[in-house]
């Protein structure tokens, strides 16, 4: 297993996340999305994996402006509206290879093992 958290320290989801992870004996990697956050490629992968860009956004995003930017730009645009914008982004995201899920999903992890 290769494990990769992408979060924040700040959210309590990805606390955890880590924590599932931690307990089971399971290394992970963690990726602060506030310092580095989620490459194009890496974004894109893991949007597929779980419905789309769409899917990837959070609701509950405190930066309500770009959010709403974001829902009525063109698809197009939308990729690098968010990339530039990661704050936007549901977290945890956790990659396992091409498996991935976005927030707290411990009924899913535990299909990894």
């Amino acid at each position: 297993m290769n494990i990769q958290i992408f979060g924040t320290k700040k959210c309590n989801d990805t606390k955890k996340a880590e924590r599932y992870f931690k307990e089971r004996g399971i290394k992970y990697q963690f990726i602060d999305m506030k310092e580095k956050g989620m490459s194009k490629g890496e974004f894109q992968s893991v949007a597929q994996a779980n419905g789309g860009m769409n899917a990837m956004l959070n609701p509950d995003s405190k930066d309500k402006g770009t959010l709403a930017l974001i829902r009525y730009i063109a698809e197009e645009d939308k990729l690098e509206k968010i990339l530039a914008n990661q704050q936007v982004i549901k977290t945890p995201v956790v990659r396992n290879g091409k498996q991935s899920t976005i927030g707290y999903m411990p009924e899913v992890w535990k299909n990894w093992e």
